[in-house]
């Protein structure tokens, strides 16, 4: 095991053959240039450029790169981690892109410790508040029929693995997630549109009515006509 007791920022390449280990302190990895394998108990993963990548500590992983490669790497000792947050496959939009920016700018400055930490406070805060690709994928696709091995392979993890994360992550299993958000949905046509049954039960992914009005008594314990006539009057 790997042990750091500093915050670190700086650039490495990978060899191309596997080396296995875990360290004792978070790491966040970007890929400048290349791409690197990581494979984890539960996961799998080429990342590239387009993702950056945050290992917990003790967190057991081989790791190579296959091509020419350069990471941006920032370590991160155990006092500056949120508790309880597993390995993250982060895709990096313009905040993840404009935090690359300013890590790259640290590494080129090792001697500036307090803006480092001041940063490496802020990374943290990002993760715990970042959305998993998965949760989002959920969201942008609540009304089409999703299954876990779909969201298991957003993430790079095991199928079998994948619900006991997204529970432990969201506090529900990715079937009630999912059906809360149609459900969500479904109240807010009944009440706020005059269309019919048919019409909303299309609109949130049923073939017919009477599939949807079952799974609305089911989740709902009343019919979808029954909750827009009390909740109407």
């Amino acid at each position: 095991m790997t042990s750091s007791n500093h915050l670190i920022c700086e650039r490495r390449s990978y060899s191309k053959e596997y080396t296995a280990h875990e360290h004792d302190f978070g790491q966040f990895l970007f890929p400048l240039q290349g791409s690197l394998d990581i494979e984890t108990k539960w996961q799998e993963i080429n990342l590239n450029s387009d993702y950056c990548f945050y290992l917990p500590p003790k967190c057991h992983h081989n790791y190579r790169s296959k091509d020419r490669n350069e990471f941006l790497i920032l370590d991160i000792p155990t006092q500056y981690l949120p508790e309880d947050t597993g390995s993250t496959y982060i895709q990096v939009d313009q905040q993840w892109t404009a935090i690359r920016y300013l890590l790259l700018e640290e590494a080129t400055n090792p001697n500036s410790t307090a803006s480092l930490t001041n940063l490496a406070m802020y990374v943290t805060s990002k993760l715990k508040s970042s959305v998993a690709p998965s949760i989002d994928y959920i969201h942008q696709h609540f009304k089409q029929p999703i299954s876990v091995e779909t969201l298991a392979k957003i993430e790079h993890y095991h199928p079998v693995y994948y619900s006991t994360w997204f529970k432990k992550l969201t506090g529900k299993s990715p079937t009630t997630y999912i059906a809360e958000l149609r459900l969500k949905e479904a109240r807010q046509l009944l009440l706020s549109t005059s269309w019919s049954i048919s019409r909303i039960s299309e609109e949130i992914g049923f073939g017919n009515a009477s599939s949807f009005t079952r799974w609305f008594v089911h989740w709902e314990g009343i019919s979808p006509q029954t909750y827009r006539n009390l909740n109407n009057r």
